[in-house]
């Protein structure tokens, strides 16, 4: 299914239990084990995510959701990208690009100076899209993830 035949929606209420799956399974899948801060912004997005001010991504195929990405406020003004996820079967639609546009347009309409992002060195597919989309690599920063060895950042 080409990939403009997935909608990238802002998130609603029904989308919850899709929210929480989404990213619970490359978490288990990939070896990771579910952290408190992974409990708190998959078990309550609402005030964890969007009630701080920050906004969370759904790419839907038909409705059913099969992406998602969110974007939590820091304390300088920028946006951390966390929580992207795309289903096995929606993987090669451009998805995880269309989910960090989303991301992006939101935080300059917002006037952020960056967007910020955490993930481990595994995560290679991930860590190369970052890099085409324009992060660069930081220095590590303080993290409440146990997995986290990359830090990067895009200024905007």
């Amino acid at each position: 299914m080409p990939a403009a035949d997935v909608a990238i929606e802002r998130y609603r209420s029904d989308h919850a239990a899709a929210w929480r799956s989404l990213n619970e399974d490359w978490l288990i899948a990939g070896g990771y084990v579910l952290e408190p801060k992974d409990q708190l912004v998959l078990g309550d997005p609402q005030g964890a995510i969007l009630d701080k001010g920050g906004a969370i991504f759904i790419a839907a195929r038909d409705g059913v959701p099969v992406g998602c990405c969110s974007l939590m406020t820091m304390a300088d003004g920028g946006y951390e990208v966390g929580k992207m996820a795309v289903i096995e079967s929606a993987r090669g639609l451009n998805l995880g690009w269309r989910l960090l546009e989303a991301c992006e347009a939101h935080a300059r309409a917002a006037g952020a100076p960056r967007l910020y992002l955490e993930t481990n060195k595994a995560q290679t597919h991930a860590i190369a899209l970052y890099r085409r989309f324009g992060f660069v690599d930081l220095p590590p920063q303080p993290t409440p993830y146990a997995r986290c060895d990359v830090w990067m950042e895009k200024r905007i």
